[in-house]
């Protein structure tokens, strides 16, 4: 019988919390590999496995599930190209040891290894975010199982010392369960954490990494980590899980029944029509045939600008899905041509165009400043370009969010939202355009020449320099710091939403970014909520009017409040992003460090 391995807490653990100390690979494999054996990563992270462990007759390798069975019992595409990898990684083996053709033994051992790796790798990212590598870690790690509520998260670290200042307190808070033996096994390869490889020369190369909380975690509950992206539907989730591990996860967000608050706002498709209520949903075939037509228009689009690379061409297509949804004839769906199906403002498809929009609108505004940047017009439509992937990210962190209220295990992606969001928005206050507003005689005083840098609502700046320096946040502290920032973060948004959309419909049809709490009780609505607010931030850009001083001197106070109000949002939106990261990836990971540079740079700016 196949033991059943988890791994469990040994103590209780708050969260921003160091679980394991910086665990060394087994093996790893970076995409510029020498071993040109083939394209595929894996086949070089399973040769360099093969190199220092054999498979047991359990059918592990250095204690590693190999999932050998599953994997390969059944007749699909995965099945063929294991097989098929197998064969060049076999025949690899059989090479550098002299032999012609590989051995019946020899291959079985290839597929075991493969299938470990498969199994348990995980592809390793830079500082940047971009993916580096394969690697496969010892039991410490592989063995802790996955749930789509996590209450722990990973990171990368590429120091080569263990006794590092920086994880000097840093101790295994974790200990392996086997599910059904009465008795832990640790023989047989079965327990390996690959410290001992550290004096092995090649075997210390790689990576480290490092298993962190990010929830309160009692002694004796299992510590968990995702093994998919979160923000998608449980419908995805199960398929990406399945077609990669061959496993159907039971996780209490995938058992609940009925579905979770943030599985079912990840798929709300909203329904309008004169001669038809919103229970036409109710049909799995309508739902399934509605989903598939979005996701393929908001696919296509994004996947054109990602090969070919027209952004402003992706904004419309994208848009006009956002605005006007999808109200053609289905088929098999006749007389309902009245019929028209929204995404959801939290549908994942939606956030994945937020996504899209607030680069995509970024690039815009870089390529019109790269043409002509002394051109006034340029400079204004750079400008306007800028001031929407702003709010497009911002209504991206806001949503993503309000999620992550009902299921803190997004917090990483929230995060990166967060910090994107306070880097644009400050980004934008640098804009030489502002300047235009206040040229025309003395018709304002520069507001934001004198804006405080710290916010006096608030403690935020402080608290998040604080925990730079001691590396952890309670969770009671946490609490309370969060609260802080949403009071502060909705009240700065009220003043400066209807200027950061001023000009595009969809985006104003948004009341408000950061508050979604009435918009799961409007089924049917059409929209993302009643008119956007209007407010003393808006600014009209005409120009030649009979009466331009005064406009003018209107435009330039209200572009000063606007200015000043957006930089404190800015502020307040990137750290609180850094104070997420740091319970994630700890006060010396790279993205704690970048958030504390710009504060720095833009503290001594102000």
């Amino acid at each position: 019988m196949e033991i059943e391995m988890e791994m469990r807490a040994t103590e209780d653990i708050d969260i921003s919390t160091d679980i394991t100390p910086p665990l060394i690979p087994l093996s790893f494999s970076p995409f510029n590999s020498s071993l040109n054996i083939h394209p595929s990563p894996d086949l070089s992270t399973s040769l360099r496995l093969l190199l220092h462990h054999r498979p047991t007759l359990t059918g592990r390798i250095a204690g590693l599930l190999s999932n050998r069975h599953k994997l390969t019992s059944q007749n699909d595409q995965l099945s063929h190209r294991i097989r098929a990898d197998a064969q060049a990684l076999a025949a690899e083996i059989a090479k550098q040891c002299g032999d012609t053709e590989p051995n019946d033994c020899v291959l079985e051992e290839a597929i075991v290894a493969l299938c470990a790796v498969l199994t348990n790798a995980v592809e390793v990212q830079d500082n940047e975010g971009r993916n580096i590598g394969v690697a496969v870690f010892g039991s410490t790690f592989s063995w802790i199982n996955h749930s789509c509520s996590p209450n722990a998260c990973y990171r990368f670290t590429f120091s080569s010392s263990h006794s590092s200042s920086n994880y000097s307190e840093s101790k295994l808070r974790i200990a392996p369960f086997f599910r059904n033996s009465q008795q832990a096994q640790v023989d047989d390869g079965v327990w390996c954490d690959g410290s001992e490889f550290a004096k092995e020369g090649e075997q210390s190369y790689g990576p480290r990494l490092i298993v962190r909380s990010i929830k309160r975690i009692k002694k004796g509950e299992e510590v968990t980590v995702a093994y998919t992206d979160l923000l998608q539907p449980k419908a995805i989730r199960q398929s990406e899980l399945w077609s990669k591990y061959r496993f159907n996860c039971c996780c209490k967000r995938c058992s609940a029944l009925p579905f979770t608050y943030v599985d079912h706002a990840l798929q709300e498709i909203s329904v309008s029509s004169h001669d038809l209520s919103g229970s036409c949903l109710n049909s799995n075939f309508i739902r399934d045939m509605v989903d598939r037509r979005l996701n393929e228009d908001i696919d296509d689009a994004i996947s054109e600008y990602l090969s070919v690379g027209d952004p402003e061409t992706c904004c419309k297509k994208l848009e006009k899905v956002l605005i006007q949804g999808l109200n053609d004839q289905l088929e098999g769906f006749e007389g309902k041509s009245n019929s028209k199906f929204m995404l959801h403002p939290l549908n994942h498809l939606s956030l994945n165009a937020y996504t899209t929009l607030a680069s995509a609108y970024k690039v815009r505004a870089s390529n019109s400043l790269s043409v002509h940047s002394e051109v006034d017009q340029n400079q204004l439509e750079a400008f306007d370009l800028s001031r929407i992937s702003a709010a497009y990210s911002l209504l991206l962190a806001g949503s993503t969010h309000h999620l992550f209220n009902y299921e803190p295990s997004l917090i990483a992606s929230v995060a990166n939202f967060w910090m994107g969001a306070g880097e644009s928005l400050l980004s934008l206050t640098r804009s030489s355009r502002w300047s235009e507003f206040v040229k025309v005689g003395e018709v304002a005083s520069d507001l934001f020449s004198v804006t405080k840098f710290k916010c006096s609502k608030c403690s935020l700046i402080d608290r998040f320099r604080t925990c730079i320096l001691n590396g952890q946040i309670r969770s009671a502290d946490f609490e309370n710091m969060s609260n802080e920032f949403l009071r502060c973060v909705s009240d700065i948004t009220q003043k400066v939403w209807s200027f950061l959309v001023n000009g595009y419909h969809f985006l104003k049809s948004c009341k408000d970014p950061i508050d979604f709490s009435l918009l799961m009780s409007t089924k049917n609505s059409g929209t993302m909520g009643v008119k956007a607010h209007v407010n003393k931030t808006d600014i009209s850009y005409s120009h030649g009017s009979e009466n331009c001083v005064q406009i003018c001197k209107e435009q330039a106070y209200y572009a000063d409040h606007a200015r000043a109000n957006i930089f404190q949002l800015g502020l307040h939106c990137l750290v609180y992003g850094g104070l997420l990261a740091i319970i994630c990836y700890g006060h010396n990971s790279h993205l704690a460090c970048h958030v504390q540079t710009i504060l720095d740079h833009e503290e001594s700016f102000v």
